[in-house]
């Protein structure tokens, strides 16, 4: 019986594909907070040209403005979420993927953004893993979480009000142990997190009064870009022990072939 509770538990951190959608597309609420995020992550990359730029979890509407000049951009959904189309109207970029192994050569992404992809995670050290993996040299990786202290992570009006939220210091803690080096950080998403026309009229006010006066209010979002400070993390099992083979006959010669006989009559 316990089990079988925390498995409902753990399924139900994440979110479906056409909720998100729902929410991001085709709410008021939705589409203001997609602006206030990609603003944001624009303001951190205003240019990726010849680039090859993935997201991660929910990641697409904040890709949209890296189409143009990008050597190529992937959208990565986990199975449990599930996949949709994007973007549309244009040549489909969405893959549906599993949380640990990503359809990507290792090394090889220069921008990496995960949103609704960690809080989410059943598995989130080996998520942080594999974004590691497949981040090229000099790259760059940001991760948008709820905010533990913000009013969004404690609404069901949005997707941030679902998984587990992170307070900056247990996010940068985790982004360490996993082989990270925080660049920057910041805080987004200082509107109500409400579809009430009131809430909707001043967000743009209390938007721009979060970030002069963050102490006013926290963010519902919390915003870390950080870079690999190392070589890949070892996985424990067959690729480890691949690389140590067992030398139980090394001492031993090559074999030799045995003289061929002659059978008389």
């Amino acid at each position: 019986m316990v089990a079988a509770n925390e498995q409902k538990v753990r399924a139900a951190l994440h979110l479906d594909v056409s909720d998100l959608r729902n929410f991001y597309y085709r709410s008021t609420l939705g589409r203001a907070a997609q602006k206030v995020v990609r603003d944001e992550l624009v303001k951190l990359w205003p240019s990726t040209k010849g680039q090859t730029v993935a997201g991660y979890g929910f990641a697409v509407p904040l890709l949209r403005p890296f189409l143009a000049e990008s050597r190529r951009v992937i959208g990565l959904m986990p199975g449990p979420q599930g996949v949709m189309a994007w973007p549309p109207g244009a040549a489909n970029v969405s893959v549906l993927c599993d949380e640990t192994l990503w359809p990507l050569e290792t090394g090889h992404v220069d921008r990496l953004v995960m949103m609704h992809g960690l809080e989410t995670s059943d598995t989130p050290a080996a998520l942080m893993d594999e974004a590691f993996r497949v981040l090229g040299p000099g790259g760059r990786v940001v991760f948008i979480v709820p905010n533990r202290a913000g009013l969004w992570s404690r609404s069901d009006n949005t997707p941030f009000g679902y998984g587990r939220p992170y307070s900056l210091h247990q996010l940068e803690s985790q982004l360490d142990a996993h082989n990270f080096a925080i660049e920057r950080s910041c805080a987004a998403l200082y509107q109500a997190p409400s579809h009430k026309r009131f809430w909707r009229k001043i967000a743009g006010f209390l938007e721009k009064a979060g970030h002069k006066l963050p102490f006013f209010a926290p963010g519902g979002v919390l915003i870390i870009e950080a870079s690999k400070k190392g070589n890949n993390p070892v996985r424990p099992g067959l690729g480890e022990t691949v690389t140590r083979p067992l030398k139980a006959f090394g001492g031993m010669g090559a074999p030799v072939p045995e003289p061929t006989r002659r059978v008389g009559k």
